[in-house]
C-alpha cells in the first residue's frame, strides 16, 4: 500500500459528511422597531419590494409616483389605507414617515436621496445610489452630519446561497480567501425590445452589480488591487447591447473572476466557487433559485439545506438590516459608505472594457459615458 501523503488525506477528509454549520443567513427583523415606511417611485421592480415588506410585517404608509396609476395600483395591491401623491415633497413633509424607500431611475436618486436625509428620514435607496463616487461620497458625509442611516438595496447579498457564503466568511468558516469565482450561463435576450435594451453595458453594469457587489462584500478590507474586463457579442445575438462579459480582479493574496454568458438557450448554469486558507464553499444550480450548496472544511463535507429566494427575501433582506441598524444605532451591512467600493469596481471594470486594459478600482470616479441611460 502506499503511503498516504498529505493531499489525499485530506481529500478522504473532505468526503467525510458532517452537518452544516447554522449560520444567520436568512432576513433579520427588528425586535421592536416597525416605523413609518414611505415609498417613492411605485414601477416595476417595486412589486417585489412591497411583497417583500407586506410579509414581513412592515409599515408603508405612503407611497408616491409622478404616475398616479401606478402608486393607486400599488396601494390597492398592499397597503389600502397608504396615503398617495405625485410630489415626493409631500411624502418627505410627512412628520410620521422615518423611513424612506427611493426607487427612482439612477439619475434621479441623488437629489432626492440628499432631501430625504435633509427631512430627518433614514433612506434604503435602490442600486446604484450614485453614478459618481464623489457625489457617492457627499451623500454618506451628508448623512452622518444629519445622523440618520443611508443604505443601498443590494439584494443579492440575502439570495440564500450568497447570504450564507456571507456568514460563512464572516464567521471564519473559509479562513482567508483566496479564490472567488462566479460564473453565470443563461439566457438575458428576454430584455429585447424593453427599456433594458438601452442600457449599454446592461451585463457588466445593471446585471453584473450584484457580483462585483458581493466580491466586495467577501473581501471586506481586502481592496481589489486591479480590475481586467472584456465584453463581446454572442454569435447570433440581434439586440444592441453585449450579452457576453467577464472581468477578472486581483486581490492582495488572491484573485477573483466573473463570467457572464447571457445568450444561452439550452442548460443554464450558475455556479460559485469561494476557496480559503481553511475551508471552500461551492453552491450550483440550473438558476439563481435553485442552489445546491456544499461547505467543506478539514472537518468534512457538509450539504447546506438553503432556504428562501432571492426573490422577495433579498427585498426583505436590505430593509431588514438597515431597520435593525437603526434599532440598534450602528452602521447597515449594505451601507451606502461600504457601497462606494462595490461601484469602484463596478466603474472600472466597464472602463476596462472599454479601453482595453487594467484599472484599479477608485482611480475611475464616475459610470463611463454611456454605460447606462442618462449616466454619461
Amino acid at each position: 500500500m502506499p503511503e498516504e501523503n498529505e493531499y489525499s488525506l485530506k481529500a478522504k477528509a473532505s468526503k467525510k459528511r458532517i452537518a452544516a454549520p447554522d449560520l444567520p443567513y436568512l432576513p433579520h427583523d427588528p425586535e421592536n422597531y416597525r416605523p413609518a415606511i414611505g415609498l417613492i417611485a411605485c414601477g416595476g421592480i417595486t412589486e417585489s419590494h412591497l411583497t417583500a415588506y407586506s410579509k414581513a410585517g412592515y409599515r408603508v404608509t405612503a407611497l408616491c409616483d409622478l404616475i398616479i396609476e401606478r402608486v393607486e395600483k400599488r396601494r390597492k395591491q398592499f397597503y389600502p389605507e397608504a396615503f398617495v401623491t405625485t410630489d415626493y415633497r409631500e411624502l418627505l413633509d410627512r412628520a410620521d414617515i422615518e423611513v424612506v424607500d427611493i426607487a427612482t431611475h439612477p439619475q434621479d436618486r441623488p437629489p432626492l436621496i440628499e432631501a430625504a436625509l435633509k427631512a430627518g428620514k433614514h433612506v434604503l435607496s435602490q442600486k446604484p445610489f450614485a453614478l459618481n463616487l464623489d457625489t457617492g461620497e457627499r451623500l454618506v458625509r451628508l448623512a452622518d452630519q444629519e445622523g440618520k442611516k443611508l443604505a443601498v438595496n443590494q439584494n443579492g447579498r440575502w439570495a440564500p446561497h450568497f447570504s450564507y457564503l456571507r456568514e460563512a466568511v464572516k464567521h471564519g468558516l473559509l479562513g482567508d480567501l483566496r479564490s472567488l469565482h462566479f460564473d453565470v450561463h443563461w439566457d438575458h435576450s428576454w430584455t429585447q425590445n424593453t427599456p433594458f435594451e438601452r442600457i449599454r453595458d446592461l451585463i457588466l453594469y445593471d446585471f453584473g452589480i450584484h457580483w462585483f457587489d458581493l466580491t466586495s462584500c467577501l473581501l471586506g478590507e481586502r481592496k481589489p488591487d486591479t480590475v481586467f474586463a472584456t465584453r463581446s457579442r454572442a454569435a447570433g445575438q440581434t439586440m444592441a447591447p453585449s450579452l457576453l462579459a467577464e472581468a477578472m480582479i486581483s486581490f492582495p493574496g488572491g484573485q477573483a473572476s466573473l463570467v457572464f454568458d447571457g445568450f444561452l438557450k439550452h442548460g443554464s448554469l450558475d455556479r460559485t466557487y469561494a476557496g480559503g486558507s481553511a475551508g471552500t464553499f461551492v453552491s450550483e444550480g440550473a438558476d439563481l433559485g435553485s442552489q445546491k450548496a456544499v461547505l467543506y472544511t478539514q472537518k468534512g463535507s457538509a450539504r447546506v439545506t438553503l432556504e428562501g429566494k432571492w426573490f422577495t427575501d433579498g427585498f426583505h433582506g436590505t430593509m431588514g438590516e438597515l431597520l435593525c441598524a437603526i434599532e440598534e444605532d450602528r452602521e447597515p451591512v449594505n451601507s451606502a459608505r461600504e457601497n462606494l467600493n462595490s461601484l469602484a469596481l463596478c466603474f472600472a471594470a466597464i472602463a476596462s472594457a472599454d479601453e482595453g486594459v487594467p484599472k484599479r478600482p477608485g482611480d475611475v470616479r464616475s459610470l463611463p459615458a454611456g454605460a447606462a441611460p442618462g449616466a454619461g
